[in-house]
């Protein structure tokens, strides 16, 4: 019978990358998972690691191991959520990890909820982008989280991840002044600086292809995640930029907007294990409940 802990540690090296990141997440010294990496590698009865230059990687048996140990912890999540289940009261602490936009125009509405149904739950919230989220997720950095999905650049579906659509969010193309429509527009902002999310970036690499099929290359002169600034800089006559719905709602008259076909989708994202927990469905049914507040709001702010 293989130690539980060692597997667990395995499984962190797996998804962390090294012993000195997963000693850090775990409050231990290097010095300490490594030996426990060597005790379950004399339990098992064969290498479990490689180095590779000044690190290691796990062999193939080792990833036999993990793939078994991923189905374990499952099983064990299913456990504590049939359990959670059992209880007349939601305690304990959920822990989100959301991107911007969702943090400002959807979590706030959904904690407000949740503080109604359930005020002895905590939730404890992260801005993550999902680019590092999800694979925090999958380490079991947090129970739920909250990501993004543009056009033509799907996230991601390790099987151990459930992903569940909360909303199709509009996207804008934003100027300094109004003008007769998205194409038009477009093609007349080829020399135009503009403001987008980094090099590498599901919304980046969107932008630039949306441009790219349009005829022209975009003078990128400013980077951010921040789409906040990404607003500002537009209002101010700085820059041309793609904007999401739920950054763009009442913008001031200094913003040209024009909707564009196409839809950013949010998710929200679990463990498979970790789905039927109370927690987790509360809080997905909060947010469920804030994105269609929002929308209901938007379709009456429409001329």
């Amino acid at each position: 019978m293989f130690d539980l802990h060692r597997l667990r540690l395995l499984r962190e090296l797996k998804h962390r990358g090294t012993l000195a990141a997963v000693a850090a997440a775990l409050s231990y010294a290097p010095s300490s998972v490594s030996q426990q990496l060597s005790q379950l590698e004399a339990e098992v009865g064969v290498p479990l690691l490689e180095p590779v230059g000044r690190r290691v990687r796990l062999t193939e048996q080792a990833e036999i191991l993990v793939a078994h140990t991923e189905a374990v912890l499952e099983r064990l999540e299913r456990a504590e959520a049939d359990i959670a289940t059992s209880l007349t009261e939601l305690t304990g602490t959920l822990r989100v990890a959301t991107f911007q936009t969702a943090a400002l125009a959807l979590v706030p509405a959904a904690l407000r909820l949740l503080q109604e149904t359930h005020p002895h739950l905590r939730v404890h919230v992260t801005h993550r982008e999902p680019e590092k989220s999800l694979p925090a997720l999958q380490a079991r950095d947090f129970d739920l989280v909250l990501a993004e999905e543009y056009p033509g650049n799907p996230l991601p579906r390790p099987a151990e991840l459930a992903y569940e659509p909360l909303l199709d969010d509009p996207l804008y193309l934003a100027v300094p002044r109004p003008a007769a429509g998205p194409r038009a527009e477009l093609r007349r902002l080829a020399g135009h600086p503009w403001v987008m999310e980094p090099e590498g970036t599901p919304a980046r690499r969107w932008a630039t292809g949306v441009c790219r099929d349009a005829g022209f290359e975009p003078d990128v002169r400013f980077e951010t995640t921040d789409l906040l600034l990404h607003l500002r800089l537009v209002e101010e006559g700085l820059a041309a930029a793609f904007l999401p719905g739920l950054v763009v709602n009442g913008p001031p008259e200094t913003a040209g907007l024009r909707e564009l076909a196409a839809r950013r989708r949010v998710l929200t994202v679990v463990r498979r294990g970790r789905g039927g927990h109370p927690a987790v469905v509360a809080c997905r049914d909060a947010l469920r409940r804030a994105a269609a507040s929002r929308t209901d709001r938007s379709g009456e702010d429409r001329p």
